[in-house]
């Protein structure tokens, strides 16, 4: 691009993220915010721009940020023996919690674009052609020159359930405040901004403070036991927060065995500012925060399933949740089990994220026997 004349390249620029402000293109090209100014009023003048991007779609987007990785899922033969040698099959696929649900979202057919960052290597690429062809709209994701993108290594035993996960995922790190401060008038259009705990504890604090200014409604998804570290202790402003039981001790800082001990752990989080709670246990079920009380939803009663492969059942059941939400529906309840039936199709299938997802699935009447 940096043959083409400025105004080009400006042109360019705006092409791949119509957020953009005058600042960063100056910043990139080196011009002055004069010049930046004088050339986007000389496209105007030619119609191939018409005026400022920050317009709302008719439909508002659901916004998912964090990690896109590359997964890599490798899943023994036989009984799992540690310290050797295992035979074992392995598949490669797309991954990421922000990522998948964004995917799941795209099924229910609900808008949403995803902000993430992707290294400039073939994964990177292959990552980008693959949501913007399911229907994810990636204006805005920042790409890494020499960087590598993120990827997730998870050992699933012969029954398909996780042994062990490693994660790369320092890409991340460059989803800082300054980068999501450039994307305000994405953030400010969405109906709902869902987001990872792969994003720095400043990012996650940045999107909190926005939520309480009452911006846009804000959902965080706990990725990992390690990374509770990045969930601030202040959460006034937060709408929801999806974690599971592990993820909920590290918070709390201590075992919590009996049901009494979520209760009291959720309150707690609640005293810190977050409006609702859910916390998810495996196949076992769910809790979610209830006016003064938690409730209990059993999967196996609810959503049977036959295992697969449980690698994205979170994510689904994230997903699901949040398009109950933007439906209008307040019923955690309601959302909580739309969120049982998703992760129960999900763990019966190979992928990821289930083909079979629909709308139509999530309005089963199943659905309404359990109101």
């Amino acid at each position: 691009m940096s043959d083409l004349p400025k105004k080009e390249q400006l042109y360019q620029l705006i092409r791949s993220n119509p957020f953009i402000s005058q600042q960063q293109m100056a910043d990139q090209l080196g011009l002055s915010r004069s010049a930046v100014a004088g050339h986007v009023a000389s496209l105007i003048r030619e119609r191939r721009l018409l005026g400022r991007a920050y317009v709302l779609p008719t439909a508002r987007a659901v916004l998912c940020i964090g990690a896109a990785n590359l997964d890599r899922k490798l899943r023994t033969l036989g009984e799992l023996c540690m310290a050797t040698s295992n035979p074992a099959s392995a598949v490669e696929t797309y991954g990421g919690v922000a990522r998948n649900i964004a995917e799941n979202l795209a099924r229910l057919g609900t808008p949403c674009s995803l902000l993430t960052a992707l290294g400039d290597d073939a994964a990177g690429q292959a990552l980008r052609t693959h949501a913007e062809g399911a229907g994810i709209d990636m204006t805005g994701s920042l790409k890494l020159p020499g960087a590598a993108t993120g990827t997730y290594t998870a050992v699933l035993d012969g029954a398909g359930e996780m042994v062990l996960a490693l994660a790369d995922m320092a890409l991340y790190e460059h989803l800082t405040p300054a980068w999501l401060a450039g994307r305000q008038p994405q953030r400010s259009a969405a109906s709902l901004v869902v987001a990872d705990l792969n994003l720095p504890e400043a990012a996650v604090a940045l999107l909190l403070g926005d939520a309480q200014r009452g911006d846009t409604p804000l959902v965080l998804v706990a990725v990992s036991q390690a990374k509770m570290a990045r969930l601030p202790r202040e959460l006034r402003g937060l709408r929801l927060l999806i974690l599971n039981r592990g993820e909920l001790e590290a918070r709390a800082g201590r075992a919590l065995p009996t049901e009494a001990h979520v209760r009291e752990a959720c309150r707690a989080l609640q005293a810190d500012g977050a409006q609702d709670i859910i916390v998810t246990c495996g196949a076992a079920g769910v809790y979610h925060t209830v006016p003064g009380d938690l409730h209990w939803l059993p999967a196996h009663e609810i959503a049977p399933a036959d295992v697969v492969d449980v690698t994205g059942a979170g994510d689904a059941f994230s997903a699901a949740v949040c398009w109950s939400l933007t439906q209008g529906d307040t019923d955690l309840t309601r959302a909580c089990l739309r969120g049982l039936h998703a992760a129960a199709l999900t763990v019966q299938s190979p992928h990821t994220v289930s083909p079979a997802l629909t709308a139509t699935l999530l309005g089963a009447p199943t659905l309404q026997e359990q109101d």
